[in-house]
């Protein structure tokens, strides 16, 4: 698109989130300004109300805040094809040669990918030229790949993902203790003028209003808020829960849409963090390498052998565990993985040419390891 067409796309896509903050400062109004102050004769009452309320909204628009503005995972530099390969792989006269292509780039530069398409090849993005690292997606709206894309959201302006994934669901969360607050609150005013028994309010039209409107809210976001909450116990992503990532099993490759889910409360650190004081505030929890994830509690559902042992972290401060490239699998065969081996390498290459910015950092983390041995059942 032209200049002006690209400045009109763009100013498009803020109209959601402009509605979003329209009904917040309006239901602001009608709450504090018709109802607490001018509708409310009860102090005590009034003083309870503003004071829940106001801790309410700020936690709602701060998750929203961060849902909005963090910047999506966007896919290490080493998983583009230099210009020589990217060359080659277009001349290829069949797709038997550009398989072959992008299995010996994958195997030279040691990426961890183990995810493959339903035929057995690498996952390629012809738009960005480059391969999708595990549960990594090509956003439309966005144009690029991004690292664990569970969808682009219009209301947040943003491509929900690995690095904004726990701010989301804290804003679903917020937001719909927000519009329960203001329903329960609202209720008993809202039938006294039902019944003409608030007397001559000014702003009665506004109390009657903000009920349905909570209501209304409040009865979509739960169906949404419950889903995401069901995701981040099975460790999927929307995009996953339709189309199961496909794995390498007893030499073949099968869907699994529990290939990543380590148990209920492993899933949940996973997206939530290990700090158990800013599980429920919408900032970066933890420091995480993507090599290896804390395994505590309940361990995944097969025979593993764990041992603990120093990594060198490699991830950013996130709000999730690892760096949005690597995860661990339930069921791993230990033909096509390792680890301590291939992840930690590709991980050591990555700091060594810098080719990745906020990958990187100069902490040591010591976390748990969890190999799958080959004798595991299949899950499917």
């Amino acid at each position: 698109m032209s200049g002006p067409c690209r400045l009109c796309f763009k100013a498009a896509k803020w109209l959601p989130v402009l509605f979003i903050v329209t009904v917040v400062v309006w239901s602001y109004y009608a709450y504090v300004i018709q109802l607490n102050l001018f509708s409310i004769d009860s102090i005590i009452e009034k003083s309870f109300y503003l004071f829940v309320y106001h801790i309410l909204l700020f936690l709602f628009l701060w998750a929203y805040w961060q849902t909005i503005f963090t910047e999506i995972g966007r896919v290490p530099k080493q998983f583009r094809l230099p210009p020589s390969e990217l060359e080659r792989y277009e001349a290829a006269e069949s797709d038997e040669v550009r398989r072959d292509i992008l299995e010996r780039f994958t195997e030279k530069n040691k990426l961890p990918v183990y995810n493959r398409t339903m035929t057995g090849d690498i996952r390629y993005c012809e738009k960005c030229v480059q391969i999708k690292p595990d549960r990594s997606h090509h956003c439309s709206v966005c144009g690029e790949c991004v690292l664990k894309l569970d969808h682009h959201c219009p209301w947040v302006n943003n491509c929900v993902a690995f690095t904004n994934y726990k701010f989301f669901v804290l804003f679903l969360g917020y937001a719909l203790i927000y519009c329960l607050f203001i329903a329960a609150t609202t209720l008993q005013y809202f039938i006294k003028s039902w019944k003409n028994q608030l007397g001559e309010v000014s702003g009665k039209f506004h109390i009657l209003f903000v009920f349905f409107v909570s209501i209304m809210f409040a009865i979509s976001l739960v169906s949404l808020f419950g889903y995401h909450i069901f995701l981040v116990s099975k460790n999927r992503s929307t995009l996953e829960s339709f189309r199961a990532p496909i794995f390498r099993l007893s030499h073949t490759w099968v869907q699994d849409k529990d290939g990543f889910s380590l148990g209920a409360y492993n899933n949940f650190l996973e997206v939530f963090g290990d700090n158990k004081k800013l599980w429920f505030l919408p900032v970066a929890t933890s420091l995480g390498d993507g090599v290896s994830y804390p395994v505590r509690g309940q361990q995944p559902p097969s025979t593993t052998t764990a041992t603990t042992t120093p990594v060198q972290s490699y991830g950013s401060t996130q709000t999730s565990l690892g760096d949005g490239v690597t995860y661990p699998q339930r069921c791993v065969d230990e033909d096509t993985d390792d680890l301590l081996g291939s992840r930690q390498r590709w991980a050591e290459d990555d700091e060594e040419n810098d080719l990745t910015t906020g990958f990187t950092n100069n902490h040591t983390y010591p976390l748990e390891e969890v190999v799958v041995q080959s004798n595991h059942t299949n899950p499917v």
